[in-house]
């Protein structure tokens, strides 16, 4: 997954905000962990109204006020601001945890077009080997809050930290009952799966039909 920002800087949304800019800091960040892209702005009104909520998700699953130990979950704020303070003031009251890219890195864009982001606010789930899980998860998020995790978790297959329970590797049995369930639901269609190498022209619309050019998307 680290490959994905290798050679950038990712920063954190504490007080410090601390760069990760080797490739051992992005690694212990993000390897073997589901990696939610957000991709929003401040001047987007959808994005105000779903920062809460997916901040909410982000702190009950990595917060050990809330769990016995933090989830396997990263987010990187993928910034759609047109100005750099817009950025700063969308991610003031978020978790400190959260990571984004600088403002001046245009991956903010090519991110954008890479994974077909057409509309705001958009999450987009990766495995821990950078293939996509599901395109945009805002509903799923909106409609089941943290339960999703676990969905994602196994549908995955991400490893519970460093523990692997022995497998048949010719015929491994399903996890759960509800494991080729999950598997189906979040199948990516291949042609989406292609969507990593290739850009698109056109930024994304702001939900409610606005076009991302309003906000100097793209």
């Amino acid at each position: 997954m680290a490959c994905l920002f290798s050679g950038r800087v990712l920063i954190r949304n504490n007080s410090d905000q601390d760069e990760l800019d080797t490739e051992a800091e992005l690694s212990r960040r993000l390897e073997n962990r589901l990696v939610l892209l957000f991709f929003g702005a401040g001047s987007c009104p959808k994005c105000q109204a779903f920062a809460p909520i997916l901040r909410d998700f982000f702190v009950h699953l990595t917060d050990e006020f809330y769990v016995l130990r933090a989830a396997q979950l990263a987010l990187v704020y993928v910034s759609q601001d047109s100005t750099e303070e817009q950025q700063d003031l969308f991610l003031r009251d978020m978790p400190k945890k959260w990571l984004f890219l600088p403002f001046e890195d245009d991956l903010r864009r090519d991110l954008g077009r890479r994974f077909s982001v057409e509309r705001l606010p958009a999450v987009v789930v990766l495995k821990p080997s950078g293939d996509v899980l599901t395109l945009d998860a805002a509903d799923e998020i909106r409609r089941l809050g943290p339960a999703c995790f676990a969905n994602w978790q196994e549908a995955a297959e991400v490893l519970d930290r460093s523990f692997l329970l022995p497998e048949d590797l010719e015929d491994p049995a399903p996890r759960s009952l509800t494991e080729p369930l999950r598997r189906c639901k979040y199948r990516v269609d291949p042609a989406a799966r292609g969507v990593r190498g290739r850009g698109r022209g056109g930024g994304p619309r702001q939900e409610g039909g606005a076009e991302g050019g309003a906000v100097g998307l793209f």
